[in-house]
């Protein structure tokens, strides 16, 4: 791991190259006591017409435009030789990821077709094989009684099977299963260096708690173990079930879903339809396929570096033809 310096805006893995910034300040100095010293070395006329007619006008300001470019020029690759460091977007070839699957009675529900549950299931199975297949996938069940019905593998078929096996139960404890996936993640095998992939829990859920205990307690114990959850509220508010000759509404609790999201440092997603599901699922996919790493970005300042020093080149050339 790159070990940084912030200074000022930027990190810098070689901070005590920047006292080479030093010489900017002292150039303007130099530069602004020159024109001075030309100043009151100038040669006076008393008939200034004759100097405009012998001395071409000139614009001062090019010369300072110039000027202020090759610093910028010289500040920019000096920052350049101190190593910085950025964040970068890179793919992440190791992770373990818990799936966490409502299989509550409010799945029933046929405001999604063909029902919330075989929507469920089917985009389910597209997110876990288009995962890259170093990945260790997990699958807990969310209901009143919530179970870890496969550890971490990267075995697709194995999950792909419990996945369309899954069955209905009664209740919703989001909390349980919040804390039966962080236990999973415990299962995940070390990798060759011994050492634990990154931890990311998918939760997906239509409704509200129901039993268990404090889903936001468990929340931050995810984000204790620096697990994000990024929760996926599923369903219509106009959604609902017949029970026992009852009909009850089963809206997905978005704001206590968001808060879980926030509290983890996850995302927060929602999808009324299977074919927005999908598209969750698909955005999920991408953003778990990547990481953000701190990386050298040296390149970059030299490219601006480059840019402002082309760029007073021009200039000085452009006022050497007028001179000429």
């Amino acid at each position: 791991m790159v070990t940084t310096t912030h200074v000022l805006l930027w990190d810098f893995a070689q901070p005590d190259r920047l006292w080479a910034l030093l010489i900017v300040p002292a150039l303007l100095i130099a530069y602004i006591i020159v024109l001075q010293f030309g100043k009151s070395r100038g040669i006076r006329y008393t008939n200034t017409g004759v100097v405009g007619a012998v001395v071409p006008p000139q614009r001062q300001w090019h010369r300072h435009v110039c000027v202020a470019l090759t610093l910028c020029s010289l500040a920019t690759i000096t920052g350049a030789w101190a190593t910085p460091v950025g964040d970068t977007r890179v793919p992440r070839e190791r992770a373990t990821i818990v799936l966490v699957l409502d299989v509550s009675q409010s799945m029933m529900a046929a405001d999604v077709s063909p029902s919330r549950f075989e929507a469920e299931k089917s985009s389910a199975v597209s997110f876990v094989t288009s995962l890259p297949a170093a990945y260790n996938v997990s699958l807990v069940t969310l209901s009143g009684h919530p179970n870890t019905l496969v550890p971490p593998t990267v075995d697709r078929g194995v999950l792909i099977q419990a996945i369309e096996s899954l069955t209905l139960q009664d209740g919703t404890a989001i909390a349980d299963s919040i804390t039966d996936g962080l236990a999973a993640l415990k299962q995940a095998p070390a990798g060759d260096d011994g050492s634990q992939a990154p931890g990311l829990m998918v939760l997906l859920s239509d409704g509200s708690e129901t039993s268990g205990g404090d889903p936001m307690a468990a929340a931050r114990q995810a984000a204790d173990a620096s697990v994000p959850i990024y929760t996926i509220a599923f369903g219509t508010q106009n959604g609902y079930v017949d029970l026992d000759g009852e009909r009850y509404n089963v809206a997905p609790d978005t704001n206590l879903l968001a808060q879980i999201a926030s509290t983890t440092g996850g995302k927060a997603l929602d999808a009324s339809s299977a074919n927005e599901l999908n598209d969750v699922y698909k955005e999920l996919s991408t953003d778990m396929g990547y990481e953000m790493q701190k990386t050298e970005v040296t390149a970059r300042w030299v490219l601006v570096s480059l840019m402002f020093g082309v760029v007073a080149a021009f200039g000085a050339v452009g006022m050497a033809v007028r001179w000429s």
